[in-house]
């Protein structure tokens, strides 16, 4: 089924998101850098959510809900949701797992290298914040490429996220455990 609408495609991306973290599976691993999570969401982004409880006792809409503010509001995911869905349910994914900053710097970087000669639209300054220029850039790319365009953008982002995984594995090899997750369920071609 395709979903059209933003905040559909945003409910469906958190789902999606909550799948491949686990879903309500609640775990302690001590080579996980989040420590204490359930639903995905970590021990430190729930107390930094308002979230007092027990980690394992964390019900799924509060778990949405942190989403929600965390990783696409705050971080300006839904405005690249409404401009073009696919990209946005990338960033968000990607944000979860490697942090928003991060995404946003992804995308930075990509729009800037398919900038042509830069005259489609102004280079964008990478601080890994999604902004009016950002997105007015997004929508310039989207515009000017098309469909063809997006294809290629989702392959570039998603290729800097495999080589973050393998870069992170490299510099701590404790976290070789989990690549093969990482880039079977996060980066997709």
């Amino acid at each position: 089924m395709v979903i059209t609408f933003p905040e559909q495609r945003i409910d469906q991306v958190i789902t999606d998101v909550m799948k491949a973290e686990g879903w309500d599976a609640y775990t302690d691993d001590p080579d996980d850098a989040g420590k204490e999570t359930k639903w995905g969401i970590t021990v430190a982004s729930a107390r930094a959510y308002g979230y007092l409880g027990p980690v394992k006792d964390m019900t799924e809409a509060v778990a949405r809900a942190i989403y929600r503010k965390r990783y696409v509001d705050e971080p300006r995911f839904a405005d690249v949701v409404a401009i073009e869905p696919n990209i946005g349910a990338e960033l968000i994914d990607t944000g979860v797992n490697m942090g928003t900053a991060v995404a946003a710097t992804f995308l930075q970087r990509w729009l800037n290298g398919f900038n042509d000669t830069g005259s489609r639209y102004g280079d964008l300054h990478v601080d890994g914040r999604i902004g009016a220029v950002t997105l007015d850039a997004l929508r310039a790319f989207v515009r000017w490429r098309g469909p063809q365009g997006i294809t290629v953008l989702m392959r570039g982002l998603n290729g800097v996220q495999a080589t973050r995984y393998l870069e992170i594995t490299e510099s701590k090899p404790s976290q070789r455990k989990y690549l093969f997750g990482w880039v079977l369920n996060r980066v997709e071609m």
